[in-house]
């Protein structure tokens, strides 16, 4: 914060958001040298960037849909991603149950395209299986008029994770990254954006911050800031909501993934284990206006728990339901009628503004670095900052270790592991249970606050740690101890505990079916 107090100081790039787009572009930034500031208004990955599938991926639709250029870079992405962040990304086997005697060879030749495009950053060659593999594979999938199926390999990831963790990486290459800090304006001069007009949600107090360049990288909410600067503008993103239904391991059972390319309505469906968990979705479902706390549809709930009863030999019901969790993708907004949300591009776009403000849209995590390194050229050269190379393609993400040990229920912390025990030995109490069936520690919590800038009860449970989206009635029944944790941490009083404790209670009770 002390970097704010400073009016003098301009900076050469200001980033407003604080999810997968603006992460990469401040990474960029901060490693080409430039002095960077990304402020959130809430937490990093509060919003979409929290709620993905939890893959990357080249996007074996995207393949369907015959969109090359994006399935390429993609697929390039997830290998360098695998690379820089091991301890978060983890090779992922999927597999196409086919009911049809033609599936089998149309999918395997298909993903075997996909294989080659990946070159040698690929990770697992496509094959076909028969029935009796497919049902080794998939022990809890329907086998009636199963005729075989096709294996094939993306990654899973950890997204808000990976989040906290870019956030790591970008203080560590010189940048500043701010969460709860909102962008309430755009300062113009001479027609020019020239900085950032922002508040403290925490004090209250506000700041002016001068920039030699602007990035607005909000998902979302981009139109909001666009607005800032010209209220006449026409909207640029049309916001897709997709949900995902969490849900005991027997519903898939093994290890392996289920992917279903076409739905009755044309759709994907993925179940993937994660955390002991499944997640099966997704839904696209058009909305009018972004919300910073989307609520699934019940159709969507239906239409999820409908498809899945199709291929589980066990049919999920809503009491099977952990947790619901839902986002809302950055759609390119149509500029003609009667196109569906899911048939628009998943590819980015960079728009520059007559002032000049760059604005981010679009894109997907698996491209997060791409989408950052294309929007800080676009941003250096209008602000004539000094023209340097990009680094990020080999750049190693904060926690990054050779050797990653699965069988550790703590492994995503990578090279921070050794010093969550550290925590335990100084105080032995940290080492307190506060889930056994989700395997948090105490110490988790004091990490989070001292290391991640978790400011509230909701950034731990919701993203330094999963437990809103694994289990939400989990996440009510550790609150309060959590609560005073932070409190402690952070030297606050017992209304704050009761306040933190009520808002977290009633944002998990909105991940549950009622």
């Amino acid at each position: 914060m002390r970097n704010l107090e400073d009016p003098n100081v301009q900076w050469d790039v200001v980033i407003i958001g604080g999810g997968a787009s603006g992460l990469g572009a401040a990474l960029e930034a901060a490693t080409r040298g430039y002095l960077t500031l990304l402020l959130e208004q809430d937490d990093f990955a509060k919003g979409t960037s929290s709620r993905s599938t939890k893959l990357v991926h080249g996007g074996v639709r995207y393949l369907a849909q015959g969109n090359v250029a994006l399935v390429l870079e993609a697929l390039k992405e997830r290998g360098r991603l695998k690379l820089n962040a091991p301890h978060l990304v983890k090779d992922q086997p999927f597999v196409i149950p086919c009911y049809s005697y033609w599936c089998v060879p149309f999918y395997t030749i298909g993903l075997t395209l996909y294989d080659l495009m990946a070159g040698r950053l690929g990770i697992g060659r496509s094959v076909p299986l028969s029935k009796k593999g497919v049902s080794k594979a998939l022990p809890a999938i329907k086998t009636r008029k199963l005729r075989g199926g096709v294996r094939y390999f993306d990654c899973q990831f950890d997204d808000a994770r990976l989040a906290v963790n870019l956030a790591q990486t970008i203080t560590e290459q010189g940048g500043v990254v701010i969460n709860h800090m909102k962008v309430n304006g755009l300062i113009m001069e001479d027609g020019r954006v020239s900085g950032v007009e922002a508040g403290d949600r925490e004090t209250g107090k506000q700041y002016r911050v001068a920039a030699g360049t602007v990035i607005n990288a909000t998902g979302v909410f981009v139109d909001d800031i666009l607005k800032m600067e010209d209220p006449s503008v026409r909207d640029v993103v049309k916001p897709s909501q997709g949900i995902h239904l969490v849900m005991e391991r027997e519903f898939l059972k093994g290890g392996e993934a289920l992917m279903i390319p076409k739905t009755s309505d044309g759709r994907v469906l993925f179940a993937v284990p994660w955390h002991n968990r499944v997640v099966v979705g997704t839904t696209d479902v058009e909305k009018q206006e972004a919300e910073l706390e989307p609520v699934a549809e019940e159709e969507e709930v239906e239409y999820i728990l409908e498809t899945a009863g199709r291929f589980m030999e066990r049919a999920p019901r809503r009491e099977d339901v952990l947790a619901v969790f839902t986002g809302l993708r950055p759609l390119a907004a149509p500029t003609g009628e009667g196109k569906k949300t899911k048939e628009i591009s998943r590819g980015h776009k960079i728009l520059v503004s007559k002032g000049g403000l760059v604005t981010l849209t679009g894109g997907k995590w698996t491209t997060y670095r791409k989408m950052g390194e294309d929007v800080v050229n676009r941003a250096a050269e209008l602000a004539k900052l000094p023209a340097r190379d990009s680094v990020t393609s080999a750049l190693r993400i904060h926690g990054h270790v050779d050797e990653v040990d699965k069988s550790d229920p703590l492994y995503w912390y990578g090279s921070d592991r050794k010093q969550i025990d550290s925590l335990i030995d100084e105080d032995p109490e940290l080492g307190g249970i506060l889930s056994e069936e989700l395997n948090i520690i105490e110490a988790q919590i004091v990490w989070a606050v001292r290391m991640e800038m978790a400011r509230t009860v909701e950034d731990c449970l919701a993203r330094r740690i999963r437990v809103i989206q694994l289990d939400a009635r989990e996440c009510i029944r550790v609150a309060p101890r959590v609560a005073e944790i932070v409190a402690r941490e952070l030297g606050y009083d017992q209304e704050w505990q009761k306040s933190q404790v009520k808002a977290i209670t009633e944002l998990a009770s909105s991940h549950l079916l009622n």
